[in-house]
This record gives C-alpha cells, structure tokens and sequence, in this order.
C-alpha cells in the first residue's frame, strides 16, 4: 500500500493530477499483455531481439546468421535450415512465455546445448579471467589476488568437467537412443538428479570481492564483476533449458523405448536381488563405491573422478537410498561381496 500512495503522489506532482497516474498504470498494464504475447512464425526476428535483447545468443547458439532485416522467424530459420520450432520454443521459454505449441527436435537443441557449452569454456569464462588478471593486483605473493583467482579457476574446472560430463556421456547416451540404441546401465534420471545451475560458487566470488576486496576506482573489476553476474545469469538460464526442456524430452523418448529407470527396475525380493541391482547400478555409482572402500573422502573421490564435491555428495546419498546402506564401512563390505574392488585395495580401518 505504501508503495501505491508513493506512487500516487508521484503521478500527480508530474503527470497532472489522477489522470496521469491512471495513464501510467494503464502503460504499465498494456505492456504486461503486450509480454504475455508468446512469439510466433510470423513475428520479424528482431521484433524478438528487440524485446529481449538476451536472446541476441540464443541466435548464435542455433546457428542463425545476423543481417536478418525484417525477415520473419519462419524466414530467417528457414534461409539458415534452423528447426524453426525449436527455435521458437526456447524463446519463448526463456521469456517465460506459453511454448507448448512447439515441438523440440532433440538433436536441434543437443546442439543448442553443446554451442552453449563453448560459449561459456571457451569465450565468456576465459574473458573474465583475462579482466580479474588485470584488474586484481599480483605482484604483492602476500596479497589475496593469487588466491581470488585460484578460486576462480578452480571453479572454471568444475564447470569444464561438468559440461564436458554432458557433451561426453549425456549427449552420447541421447544419441544412440535416438538410433534405437539401448544403454541398460544409464538412465538420464541419473544426469537429472545431480544437475545444478553451478552458480553457487560464482556467487561467492562476486560477493568477496563487493564486501571484501577493498579498492577505488577500479573499472577493469567492475567490467569483470559485470561479466561474473551476466555469466551466472546465462548459467542459470541454460540449467533451466536442460532441467525443464531437454530432459523432459529424453524421459519421453525413454518411455516411448519402453524403458524403465535403473531404480524401478531393481526386484523388491528373491535370491538374486542384490546381485540384479549391482547390475543396474550406473558405472559412476560402482566407482564411488569403490572409493569409498578405498577410504576416500569426498573431495578426495570428486579430485578422482573430476566432479564436484556436490556432485559426489549427491551420488553417494542416492546409493545409500538405493542400498539401504548408509556407513562406509556397509559400503566396503557390500563392495567386497560383489566383487566390485579387491579386498587388497580396501581400507579397512574404515
């Protein structure tokens, strides 16, 4: 209410009295409908720039050119052989905007993501170093500089791993799905529950160097600053591409293969239903196991298989929920029986 009353008073002082507030608020109204409107065919591709000029990658990333004119959507789509549904489904998705008359093409948005992916390792994250390197002072050993950009880079490698996981493994096992071809050991529920924006630690970084980070009249850091929230907004963009659109899509061409997630599949009783769920345990889940045997401790085992201790925090609450095994030492012991380590490479001190 106290906001309305300002505004109010707001409005009358400069627009002349209720008309002009009324005025404003029927502006404000009508360009809310106006971004209710979701993008379609026939709409000039730069209307949409226009309108949201964040999406000024999203053409770069599905390959259509600039110097597009006035060329509609189905236009410029067409002259570039871009799938324009696709297209027009991840626009108006990002734009929170009904995209649901859209149908994705997997591979069209599989390589939508993988352009995603070189952006950020390739031309975002490096550009930001380049800026914290100049901008930061590191030629005092004594100052926290080598450690702010250590931070820095040792999240950049969390990143590189990450994607590099999904170009690898991820977009792989999509791939031979869409050729018919059945992977029994992977599920992409296994992908879906330890996938994140990976913004937390960025975040970090950013606010270290806001409240901590004591220096005048530095533009360099502000430019960087600048690319690190930009940089975190486009990461929690993409995240939300590949949570809401691209595994949705795999679930769907999963159940249409008739395949059931590695979790449903294990038997609830019998001789030989410990030993079937070993089977269907992915080959990340058996090698964290052996880790553990191993006496490893998390960032240990994250330092090991190139992941993030999230990651790996993540992966071992879901074996021990599909075990009924929570201690360390359950897991060697289940580790052992299943011949999944020697008894010579395990700790047993665990």
């Amino acid at each position: 209410m106290v906001w309305f009353i300002r505004l109010h008073y707001l409005c009358m002082g400069f627009y002349g009295g209720p008309t002009g507030l009324w005025r404003i608020l029927f502006q404000l109204v009508k360009g809310m409908a106006k971004n209710s409107k979701i993008f379609t065919p026939e709409l000039r591709l730069r209307t949409i720039i226009e309108e949201n000029p964040h999406l000024l990658g999203v053409l770069s990333r599905f390959g259509i050119s600039f110097g597009f004119g006035d060329k509609s959507v189905r236009e410029a789509c067409g002259d570039d052989r871009v799938d324009m549904n696709s297209f027009l489904a991840v626009c108006n998705f990002l734009c929170d905007k009904n995209y649901s008359a859209y149908t994705i093409s997997l591979p069209t948005l599989m390589a939508y993501l993988r352009k995603a992916h070189t952006h950020f390792l390739e031309f975002l994250l490096p550009s930001i170093r380049r800026k914290l390197i100049e901008a930061i002072n590191c030629s005092d050993i004594n100052d926290a500089a080598f450690l702010l950009l250590k931070f820095f880079d040792d999240y950049v490698r969390e990143v590189h791993n990450h994607m590099q996981h999904e170009n690898d493994e991820v977009f792989s096992y999509v791939s031979h799905l869409l050729a018919g071809e059945v992977n029994g050991n992977f599920r992409i529920t296994d992908y879906s529950l330890n996938h994140g924006s990976m913004t937390e630690k960025l975040n970090e970084l950013k606010d270290i160097f806001i409240r901590h980070y004591h220096v005048k009249d530095n533009e360099i850091l502000t430019s960087a600053l600048s690319d690190i929230i930009y940089c975190g907004n486009e990461l929690t963009r993409h995240c939300r591409i590949e949570n809401l659109l691209f595994i949705p899509e795999v679930e769907k061409l999963e159940k249409s293969l008739q395949l059931k997630s590695p979790e449903c599949s294990a038997p609830t009783g019998g001789d030989g239903a410990t030993q079937n769920l070993v089977d269907v345990m992915t080959e990340r889940e058996r090698e964290i196991i052996c880790c553990v045997a191993k006496g490893m401790a998390n960032k240990e085992i994250a330092d090991e298989l190139c992941l993030s201790i999230h990651t790996v925090t993540t992966y071992r609450r879901n074996i021990s929920s599909k075990l009924q095994i929570h201690s360390a030492a359950g897991l060697t012991i289940f580790a052992i029986l299943h011949n999944l380590i020697n008894i010579n490479d395990v700790n047993l001190h665990i």
